[in-house]
């Protein structure tokens, strides 16, 4: 996994975890004494966040530190149901056209 991935991961589950605590970008920096220029950094992957700050973050919304650099670890069963419902479609797709390709 390459860093941009993780900050991706880690900037999709801080804002899923902030929205779900019904907070702002605003009220969350106050939380943790950071700038809401620099959550929005994290949030857009510009910017990466010190391991106290993690650790910060991940007490501030009451999960684990792991979870928010865990790729699943935050969606819900729904989300989980979801996604692997696309992921078998496109790939039932995927597969038609690769078939297809072969007969031509």
């Amino acid at each position: 996994m390459e860093e941009q991935e993780l900050r991706g991961i880690l900037s999709n589950n801080i804002k899923r975890c902030r929205l779900k605590s019904n907070l702002s970008q605003l009220a969350l920096a106050q939380k943790l004494g950071i700038s809401t220029n620099f959550l929005s950094d994290i949030e857009r992957c510009k910017a990466w966040i010190s391991p106290n700050t993690l650790v910060k973050l991940a007490s501030t919304l009451d999960i684990e530190p792991y979870e928010l650099l865990k790729a699943d670890a935050l969606l819900s069963d729904t989300e989980k149901s979801i996604l692997q419902r696309y992921a078998d479609e496109n790939l039932v797709a995927v597969l038609s056209v690769a078939n297809q390709l072969r007969e031509n």
